[in-house]
C-alpha cells in the first residue's frame, strides 16, 4: 500500500451534458488516480446553481480519497480530469460539464496561489455539506468545526438526493 497517504475530499459537480452520468464518470476516474484510492463517496444530489440561476440544477457529490499524492499535484490531475471531460470556464458560478474541487486535504489549510484549503465557502455551501455529511458526518473541517454542525446552519431544503 501507499506510505505517507492522507485523507482528501473532493467535491464534484455538473449541470451540462448528462450530469449524472458525468459525476459518475468523475468518480470512476478518481478511482483510477494514481498513488490514491477511492475511499467512500456520497449519494449524488440535485440543486439549483448557486450562481446564475439561468441554467440547469447541478448534480453534486463528494468523494473522500486516500491519497499519497501532495495538494498541488492532486489540484493538477482533478484539473486534468475536468479538461478530458470538456471543462470550459466560461463564466463564475456558471455552467459547466464538470467541477471537481479539492475541498479538503486532511486537516490541513492550505494558501496558495491556485488553491485554497478548506475550499473557500465550503462552510455556506448545503450541496457540499450534505454529501460530506453523508460520508464523515463526525468530521472536523479545520477552522471551522464539525461538518454536521454546520449543515445545521444552512438551508439545505432544494438539496434532492437522486441516487
Amino acid at each position: 500500500m501507499m506510505a505517507d497517504t492522507v485523507a482528501a475530499w473532493v467535491a464534484i459537480g455538473s449541470n451540462i451534458g448528462d450530469p449524472v452520468h458525468q459525476v459518475r464518470q468523475a468518480l470512476r476516474a478518481l478511482s483510477r488516480l494514481p498513488d490514491s484510492r477511492l475511499e467512500a463517496c456520497s449519494s449524488l444530489y440535485r440543486n439549483p446553481p448557486m450562481g446564475p440561476q439561468d441554467q440547469p440544477d447541478f448534480i453534486n457529490a463528494v468523494a473522500r480519497l486516500r491519497t499519497s499524492l501532495q495538494p498541488l499535484a492532486l489540484l493538477d490531475v482533478l484539473q486534468a480530469i475536468e479538461r478530458l471531460h470538456g471543462r470550459v470556464r466560461h463564466r463564475v458560478w456558471g455552467e459547466r460539464t464538470l467541477d471537481l474541487d479539492l475541498i479538503l486535504y486532511g486537516a490541513r489549510r492550505i494558501q496558495e496561489s491556485r488553491l485554497t484549503v478548506p475550499h473557500p465557502g465550503l462552510a455556506e455551501r448545503a450541496f457540499v455539506l450534505g454529501p460530506l455529511a453523508e460520508i464523515d458526518p463526525g468530521l472536523e473541517i479545520p477552522g471551522l468545526g464539525a461538518v454536521d454542525a454546520l449543515l445545521e446552519r444552512v438551508d439545505d431544503a432544494a438539496l434532492q438526493r437522486v441516487t
